[in-house]
């Protein structure tokens, strides 16, 4: 998870917070790791042609460990700039007893690509487009790659919805006009990073440009519905606050009203104790293959 962007933050709530996130998507992770094992060869198959993965962003090392298990041969590797993370890794790992075979590596991407050493599998999830050139993060994650690996990028889907149309604050269809500022807000963020350059997101079409073959998208559901557990209300109270502060001044005054009150702890229509919070999201994993002969 790149962490570019954050400011002057709070590093522990931060990870918290992703841990939590990470979580949240458990059912989904499990399912693409499946699906993964079987385009790597189904068991036995994926037991020979997997012995080093590697979690490009990793952030705080669900995925992470959860590779580890579905993959139980192989090396895994969490690769992310910030150290705090990668201690969560670390402390994750040991939880599990996975430190046999899960390791860290600190690499402030993309400026250290050339640092990563070969894998028979990489995953990267919504990393990616935090990198000014995705077209050149993916040409160096492909050239990381052993002869006949793949290439998972999670990327696209749709954003999390957790709220009804009418919330019963405000104008109805609040959650739609709060994504479209998360949208601006990440666009504004995008141009000013170091060497952004545009480009048309269509995943597939940039794996095969940095030559790979693809082999495959495929969406998977995040669906719990309400009411909401409370590790769940407490993940969308701290992404609610987060985006308070950070997209706040985008919204206007009514709206910004509304998301103040989500964010009030002691408030029945604060997010924490509403009954009809719910937690929807659909993400997608691209994936692409190495040639064997290159």
């Amino acid at each position: 998870m790149n962490t570019h962007h954050t400011g002057d933050i709070d590093r522990d709530a931060l990870g918290a917070q992703l841990e939590r996130e990470a979580e949240l998507h458990t059912p989904f992770l499990e399912k693409a790791a499946r699906w993964l094992r079987e385009l790597m060869g189904g068991d036995d198959g994926a037991d020979l042609a997997v012995g080093r993965v590697l979690d490009a962003g990793s952030g705080p090392g669900v995925a992470t460990c959860l590779l580890a298990r579905t993959f139980p041969h192989a090396d895994v590797v969490a690769v992310d700039q910030d150290p705090a993370l990668l201690e969560r890794v670390r402390l994750r790992a040991a939880k599990q007893r996975l430190s046999a075979r899960v390791s860290v590596q600190r690499a402030d991407l993309p400026g250290e690509f050339d640092a990563l050493s070969p894998a028979d599998l990489i995953w990267t999830s919504r990393f990616v487009h935090h990198l000014g050139h995705q077209q050149a993060a993916l040409d160096a994650l492909s050239a990381t790659l052993r002869p006949g690996g793949t290439l998972a990028v999670v990327e696209s889907g749709l954003p999390p919805r957790f709220l009804p149309r009418d919330i019963g604050m405000g104008r109805p269809g609040f959650q739609a006009r709060l994504d479209a500022a998360v949208e601006d807000h990440f666009a504004s963020l995008r141009a000013e990073l170091p060497g952004s350059t545009r480009v048309v997101e269509d995943w597939p079409a940039m794996m095969a440009r940095a030559g790979l073959v693809p082999t495959g998208s495929r969406t998977f559901l995040t669906d719990l519905p309400a009411p909401l557990e409370l590790s769940a209300r407490e993940h969308l109270h701290s992404h609610l606050s987060r985006l308070l502060e950070r997209i706040g001044d985008r919204l206007d005054a009514e709206d910004r009203a509304v998301l103040e009150r989500l964010v009030d702890g002691d408030a029945c229509t604060g997010i924490l104790w509403r009954p009809d919070a719910f937690y929807l999201a659909a993400t997608t994993v691209h994936t692409a293959r190495a040639c064997t002969g290159r």
